[in-house]
């Protein structure tokens, strides 16, 4: 495996390409069904996927693979490092002709991200970050907003219930790792989730933010591990370091409810 500053330079590339034929994919024709009701997936999905294994395993073969269109293998779980990859997170948007999705590559050791990349081609924007290295978008350091009161913090959402009234609605991409990347940019305060969902929407969202100033945990606020047996994690909240503590105590009667299957 090359250096990770080297390797981080690498996986951004292979993202930029990826994300400029995703790019011109969602202005032709493609074909489009759904794995299962509500869930959304064409045919960009599985080529953007063979495409990202191929060219991601060559740079480190011996890293295990976790993706949203591959079935899963036990066989991640002996390895060292693991690719976790979305190739369209936000597929919604895109089947809709609509920006607000990404490429989101991550590479894990230990159950931590050491690089997170998102490309998000039809927003004009590159996100990266790699493990005591800072975040960029498109090669400009970012950071999280210094808010320190939660009434008032902004969060990605179409609408707020009334209980977070207190709370002001932002633009709301359909990519979550989109919305945390918002969390990292100072564009919102908080970007909190209350279902279990996949490691692969936020493994390189969460280190962006991380490596952003921003503080990212489960909806418990837990820490986030990555590459789990089921590879799925009890939500995620991103936040300012001034609000999280507020953040969590605001949706820890809702999480507890939530978080039984």
């Amino acid at each position: 495996m090359p250096a990770l500053d080297a390797l981080l330079e690498k996986v951004s590339a292979i993202a930029s390409a990826a994300g400029r034929l995703a790019l011109r994919r969602q202005q032709g024709e493609y074909r489009r069904w759904e794995k299962e009701p509500g869930h959304p997936v064409c045919e960009v999905d599985i080529e953007l996927d063979g495409l990202l294994r191929q060219q991601l395993s060559e740079l480190d073969p011996e890293a295990g693979w976790l993706s949203e269109e591959t079935a899963d293998s036990a066989e991640r779980l002996l390895g060292v490092r693991t690719w976790v990859v979305d190739p369209i997170d936000g597929t919604r948007d895109f089947l809709r002709g609509r920006p607000g999705w990404s490429v989101s590559i991550a590479l894990v050791e230990g159950g931590r991200p050491l690089i997170g990349v998102l490309d998000a081609p039809a927003r004009g924007e590159h996100w990266r970050a790699q493990t005591g290295g800072g975040a960029t978008r498109n090669g400009a350091p970012i950071h999280v907003s210094g808010r320190t009161q939660f009434p008032g913090a902004r969060v990605p959402a179409d609408s707020l219930p009334k209980v977070d009234s207190d709370l002001v609605a932002v633009a709301k991409p359909n990519s979550i790792a989109l919305r945390i990347a918002m969390v990292a940019a100072g564009e919102a305060d908080l970007l909190a989730t209350l279902r279990w969902g996949h490691e692969w929407d936020i493994a390189a969202a969460a280190l962006i933010a991380q490596e952003a100033g921003a503080t990212v945990t489960d909806a418990l606020g837990r820490p986030l591990r990555y590459n789990s047996t089921k590879g799925e994690a009890f939500g995620v909240l991103a936040a300012t370091p001034g609000i999280h503590a507020a953040a969590i105590d605001r949706l820890a009667s809702r999480a507890a409810s939530a978080v039984v299957r």
